[in-house]
């Protein structure tokens, strides 16, 4: 390079000023890099050895500094990254929690808008055998399983932390049921014998080779009022409560009845040698009275063969149970002396006056009876008046009422009894194994006594504002439910205003009854039941006595809001006759309810719990009952029949799932598919107006999902299940509800906001084209 082109470098500084910022000759950077490399290398080589050192470590300093002001940078911006996730998403450990529950409750290689049950509850069903000792096994059992679990933690607490008496007697009879010492099994057959022989029958098992002694003693009206009084429901059931038709008042009621097996289809155009069931019931019935003593195999199943015969003639004349839904037609008001005329075989006036006499009470010939089937009742009569024409006839309702008192309360007898049950039930349901005996046991102690259990329960469990957060999420769904209504094409002006009025009304108990938590009512509660720790057997006859007193005291007090299950129960209930929806304790809980989790999951599990609650009051049978609780035609009878019209729809979409081949039946299931359709929707709106008020809820993580699509997720893995096919068979004969699998599916097929969130094309089978809706 020229020196005269190095000299123009020395006027750079002022030309590159006066220009502007214009920029300096394009060979400017070269000639400057080449001065400052050779300057540079001149100074280097003149430096001492130290000073080297020295420059050297600068260096690497300034370089090290450099670095981390970067990181530093990097990480500030990731800083910021991670807190705007942060916001995004709930990264409690309680969200981690219910996320990954969540996820491996699920088989997301299913399309969910081809069978949603498969997709939300496929990996529990793999991950969640049938344990040994049940039948079936599903969130409800999970439940019941923890809590049965703070029972037992609590009850085995020293005596001196009990508060009240009625907790120690609890425990007592919890100490009498796990039987550390053997004392059910040293006393055998004995204490049910004791019973048998406590009738004066002049029964005696022990030489029972040939039919029971017949004389002019025989009374059927004396037999048959002893059985009762031990509450065995033999040819009928007979009860107090409060009267439909006054729900202010409590009357004596008489059903239908007296068959052991839960339903007549087990009879019906069954034979014992070819029929699986009734088989295995012989086989029970034999073993029990061999085990009492009964000393001729082949006389004993003749005798029970002639039972079984006289049940089904019972089964033929029982009104199947979907032919019961319309309450107003069964009800059927009689006084105490006209049904004695109408139905002379027994004597009813006796009969009631007997009963009636345990509790000091005596009824009139002219106060009223309730009775729900009065045409079973007159089928009854007549075949009755056959069997006591004759010897043999006698015979075998003599059996046939000593039956009932064996079937009933060998349970609480020795493990060779309980052990042949076990077999039978194994026919019936599918049960194989056998349960802990302390889970047995504090469902038991539940059973007998379960308020005073319920109250160590209540202490252990129920947190502070539990019942306020239970309460808010009902007025919502409430709320939602209401808001719904005009929706409803169906519903005319003055049916929609009275609907209004009516769920306005419906009153809410949650949690537990006040009573439990003062040891003062509790203990009064429970003054009349006795109970010895050494003696189950006596303790649970006890416990039939005091709930029998219960129960017929009742015919002369006020009718009164009363909690039918303890608090530790999973589940809830509606009463049309109180207009009232409960909520135990047991079922707030996780995952139906906790307070630490997104709303969306609340609203999907618990929030559908109430809102099928309350559609109750206006399914096919709540309808009959106006805001009060009294059955009485409250619709316009035009809005009855297009009620029943859109009801139709329901009943043909159930009617077409199948289990194992054996179709539900959707007119039994008709009520439950009802609310179940109706608690959906009421609850998802309740949501979405919790959403407009107080805003988006934080996502949760690994699950990629929108909190609507976590609601209907959430209301779907409360009905994650497993059962044996036995078991199936028996809820499609006997049970209200739908199977697990179609209350999910039902339900979702009818819902548009459902095939939104999860874009389901019209194509798919969980967007059906024909939807049903009620409510």
């Amino acid at each position: 390079m020229s020196s005269q082109g190095y000299k123009r470098t020395n006027f750079e500084e002022d030309d590159y000023a006066s220009n502007g910022g214009s920029a300096p000759p394009a060979d400017f950077p070269s000639a400057v890099a080449f001065r400052g490399r050779s300057i540079g290398l001149h100074l280097w080589k003149n430096r001492t050895p130290c000073e080297k050192i020295l420059f050297v470590c600068v260096g690497a300093l300034l370089l090290h500094i450099f670095i981390i002001a970067g990181l530093l940078a990097l990480k500030e911006s990731r800083i910021g990254d991670l807190r705007a996730e942060n916001k995004r998403f709930c990264l409690t450990p309680e969200c981690v929690n219910i996320a990954s529950t969540l996820l491996t409750s699920m088989d997301r290689t299913v399309d969910p808008c081809e069978d949603f049950y498969e997709y939300a509850c496929g990996g529990w069903m793999k991950n969640n055998p049938i344990p040994s000792g049940h039948s079936r096994w599903g969130t409800f059992e999970l439940m019941w399983q923890k809590n049965m679990l703070v029972m037992r933690n609590a009850i085995d607490k020293p005596d001196s932390s009990f508060t009240s008496t009625a907790q120690l007697k609890a425990k007592k009879y919890f100490q009498s049921c796990m039987d550390e010492d053997k004392l059910i099994e040293k006393a055998g057959p004995k204490p049910l014998l004791d019973l048998i022989d406590g009738l004066g029958w002049g029964i005696n098992i022990s030489a029972w080779d040939h039919g029971w002694e017949i004389d002019s003693r025989w009374n059927l009206n004396k037999m048959l009022e002893d059985v009762h009084l031990w509450n065995v429901a033999s040819l009928f059931t007979v009860w107090v409560a409060e009267d439909d038709k006054n729900s202010s008042v409590n009357v004596l009621q008489i059903d239908q009845g007296g068959t052991s097996l839960p339903e007549r289809d087990y009879y019906l155009n069954k034979t014992i040698t070819e029929d699986k069931i009734l088989s295995a019931y012989l086989k029970y019935m034999v073993t029990l009275f061999q085990l009492l003593g009964a000393p001729n195999e082949t006389f004993t199943r003749e005798q029970m063969i002639k039972v079984i015969e006289f049940e089904t003639e019972l089964a033929n004349i029982t009104t199947p149970m979907e032919d019961r839904r319309d309450e107003s037609k069964l009800y059927h008001s009689y006084t105490l002396a006209n049904i004695s005329r109408s139905f002379p075989q027994i004597n009813w006036i006796h009969f009631v006056n007997r009963l009636l006499n345990v509790v000091n009470l005596r009824m009139l010939p002219t106060e009223r009876i309730v009775v729900y089937a009065p045409e079973f009742l007159d089928k009854l009569n007549t075949i009755l008046a056959s069997y006591v024409s004759t010897e043999e006839g006698k015979q075998i309702l003599t059996s046939y009422l000593l039956w009932d008192v064996v079937s009933d309360f060998a349970g609480f007898l020795s493990k060779p009894f309980r052990d042949a049950k076990k077999e039978f039930m194994e026919s019936m349901s599918g049960l194989t194994g056998s349960d802990e005996k302390w889970h047995n046991c504090i469902t038991d102690t539940d059973a007998v006594a379960g308020f005073a259990l319920g109250a160590l329960f209540v202490k252990e469990t129920f947190v502070g504002g539990s019942k306020e957060k239970a309460k808010e999420m009902i007025d919502n769904v409430r709320e939602a439910f209401i808001s719904n209504l005009p929706n409803l094409d169906w519903m005319d002006p003055v049916t929609r205003a009275a609907a209004i009025d009516k769920a306005n009304a419906v009153k809410d108990m949650i949690g537990y009854p006040s009573f439990i938590l003062n040891d003062s009512l509790l203990d009064i509660r429970y003054e009349k039941l006795h109970i010895n720790e050494t003696d189950y057997f006596g303790n649970n006859m006890d416990s039939i006595r005091y709930n029998f007193f219960r129960t017929f005291e009742k015919l002369r007090q006020k009718a009164e809001d009363e909690w039918a299950m303890s608090p530790p129960t999973v589940n809830a209930y509606y009463t049309a006759s109180k207009n009232t929806i409960v909520f135990p304790a047991g079922i707030l809980q996780a995952p139906f309810f906790d307070k630490n989790v997104p709303q969306s999951l609340n609203y999907g599990a618990m929030g559908v719990v109430m809102g099928h609650e309350l559609t109750h009051g206006f399914d096919d049978q709540g309808r009959e009952y106006d805001k009060y609780g009294n059955m009485k035609q409250w619709w316009d009878p035009e809005a009855v029949k297009r009620f029943t019209n859109e009801t139709k729809c329901i009943i043909d979409q159930y009617s077409e799932y199948q289990l194992h081949g054996e179709h539900e039946k959707g007119k039994q299931t008709l009520g439950e598919n009802i609310a179940d359709n109706g608690g959906l929707k009421s609850a998802y709106n309740a949501y979405q107006k919790w959403v407009k008020k107080n805003g988006q809820e934080q996502l949760l993580p690994a699950l990629g999902m929108t909190h609507e699509q976590l609601f209907f997720l959430s209301f779907a893995q409360v009905w994650c299940w497993n059962s044996k096919p036995e078991t199936d068979h028996l809820q499609v004969l006997t049970d209200p509800h739908s199977p697990a699998k179609f209350r999910v599916i039902g339900p979702l097929s009818n819902s548009y906001e459902f095939s939104d969130v999860y874009r389901c094309s019209s194509k798919s089978r969980m967007n059906p084209k024909k939807k049903c809706e009620v409510w």
